[in-house]
């Protein structure tokens, strides 16, 4: 019998802000010990820090680049050969999405859809407190409140969105097989939860960051566009930050909970058994590094890197964090393999399937981790003439941080052990440290202490962007397409 395959996915949510990171706050207790129960990965990242592309990603396994989505902006544009719910379907799989979607598929590709995103639900059966909740978040208008959020935790996106996931599968047949996304909007701004999580991380009780807004001048200038934008739409922008900071650890508290509630029913319905749970977020959050909230500009490890675990029938157990490197885009391959199917054609991500579960694999393959960032073009800059009123900002009353400014260009990054590099269309170069520098402040590109690093890294990069290539359309003649089952790349030792 094929397993059940449950997708749950955060949105915005930070890598290392949990114990199970070594954050000081407790935040998710029970997604930390949920994660003990498999297999979790603290290597792991986004293909691009923006929601569109990175859940297209997910859901294709393929790179932004060759998706072709490449900003929030281009939904119906996304290339692929088939999905991961055009697989499951294919299978017999009862297929549903319940929470915020926010990627190229529509309701009709599926068997079920419950909707709810940022400005809260859509649909014809809410309650009164719902829909006045709605109406809340809609007023926020992505601002952060000060005053904790009305109506309590059971008209919170997370909340519904776990009611409506186990209703759907109380109506499943005994031998139906599913596969759920259970997409919570959380912990995206506005930044807004009700009690006890509006006051369970004390402001004065925060630690500090690792970085301020002093650290602006050497990030550059999108950083800097990105604050002063901010401070453009809120004039109080620098003191939200650290409510910004509370109510943001508070939000991953109330997501916890709603997680233990959801993997409880599975418990309560003897489904544990049968059902692979996986738990990742589409991208992180500046969370106050920097001076910045939300996320927009550049690959830093605080926008790029995901939580990642997975926990089910064959997967092993471990405390301790997996030392691949992967990436959302290996999600639907390794689904395919843990249900037997071949991978579609086009899928660039690789099957973590021998991974999780102990299986012989070639270390080589994960050792470093790609990312990519920009729709093209050249970077705007300081000199430029653009008009933030024109592109997402409105003055005294929000701003979009995802805009033409911040997302222009050409990026891609790499993760290699402790080291990162970034490199751009103009040849621009930026080699960090990690394990000395977590975010990224002392740039050693050209550095001749490290030249031998950045000539490894280099080439480590380019060999990515070479396999990032987009393998449709296949050859139309004669030619026979060569790719490892897993799509691995590199040889077993």
């Amino acid at each position: 019998m094929k397993p059940n395959v449950v997708v749950i996915m955060t949105d915005q949510q930070r890598a290392d802000v949990s114990k199970r990171e070594g954050f000081a706050l407790d935040t998710t207790p029970f997604l930390d010990s949920l994660a003990s129960q498999g297999s979790w990965f603290d290597r792991a990242y986004t293909t691009m820090p923006a929601c569109l592309p990175a859940r297209v990603s997910m859901l294709t396994g393929r790179y932004p680049s060759t998706t072709r989505s490449r900003t929030n902006h281009n939904r119906d544009d996304a290339f692929y050969e088939k999905d991961l719910y055009e697989v499951m379907r294919e299978q017999g799989y009862k297929t549903a999405l319940c929470g915020k979607n926010h990627s190229h598929i529509d309701a009709d590709r599926m068997d079920y859809q419950f909707s709810i995103g940022h400005h809260g639900g859509f649909d014809d059966n809410r309650s009164e407190q719902e829909i006045a909740f709605d109406e809340y978040l809609a007023s926020l208008k992505m601002r952060v409140p000060a005053e904790p959020s009305p109506y309590g935790a059971e008209v919170q996106s997370p909340f519904r969105a776990v009611s409506a996931a186990t209703d759907w599968i109380d109506g499943l047949g005994a031998d139906d097989p599913f596969f759920l996304w259970l997409s919570f909007p959380e912990p995206h701004n506005p930044y807004q939860v009700p009690e006890p999580y509006h006051s369970m991380f004390p402001l004065e009780d925060l630690p500090l960051t690792l970085s301020d807004e002093s650290a602006l001048g050497a990030k550059g200038f999108k950083y800097q566009w990105l604050r002063q934008i901010g401070e453009t739409a809120f004039s109080d922008y620098g003191e939200q930050l650290i409510r910004s900071r509370s109510n943001y650890f508070g939000m991953l508290r109330l997501i916890d909970d709603q997680v233990k509630r959801f993997v409880e029913y599975l418990d309560a319905k003897n489904l544990r058994d049968d059902t692979i749970v996986i738990f990742l977020s589409d991208h992180g959050d500046y969370v106050g590094e920097y001076g910045l909230m939300r996320k927009g500009a550049e690959l830093p490890e605080v926008l790029c890197r995901i939580p990642f675990f997975f926990v089910g029938p064959g997967i092993q157990e471990s405390d301790k964090p997996h030392p691949a490197h992967i990436t959302i885009a290996d999600l639907m391959p390794t689904i395919c393999e843990a249900i037997g199917v071949a991978l579609p054609d086009g899928v660039q991500g690789r099957s973590l399937w021998a991974l999780l579960t102990g299986k012989d694999y070639p270390e080589a393959e994960f050792d470093s981790a790609y990312m990519e960032h920009g729709f093209g073009g050249l970077h705007y800059s300081e000199d430029d003439d653009f008009d933030p009123n024109e592109d997402g900002l409105h003055p005294g009353i929000g701003f979009d941080e995802l805009n033409g400014c911040s997302q222009s260009g050409t990026m891609r990054a790499l993760r290699k052990g402790d080291w990162k590099l970034i490199f751009d269309m103009q040849e621009r170069g930026q080699l960090y440290n990690l394990a000395d520098d977590p975010v990224e402040l002392v740039n050693l590109y050209d550095h001749p202490d490290y030249a031998d690093v950045q000539s490894k890294m280099l080439a480590s990069l380019l060999g990515w962007t070479l396999r990032a290539q987009d393998p449709l359309p296949h050859p139309r003649r004669r030619y026979k397409f060569k790719s490892d089952k897993q799509n691995y790349w590199s040889p077993y030792r």
